[in-house]
């Protein structure tokens, strides 16, 4: 059964796909906490 594995076969289609939905969560959400901050900034200081 081990010897059935080739390196750089397998498909990364759905990895890829979920890393870059990921990554765009996190550009998204880190955005949203600089506009949060700064707004803070604005309206408290």
């Amino acid at each position: 059964m081990a010897n059935d594995h080739k390196h750089g076969e397998m498909d990364t289609s759905v990895q890829e796909a979920t890393f870059n939905g990921f990554m765009t969560l996190v550009a998204r959400t880190t955005v949203a906490i600089i506009i949060t901050l700064i707004l803070l900034a604005l309206i408290g200081g």
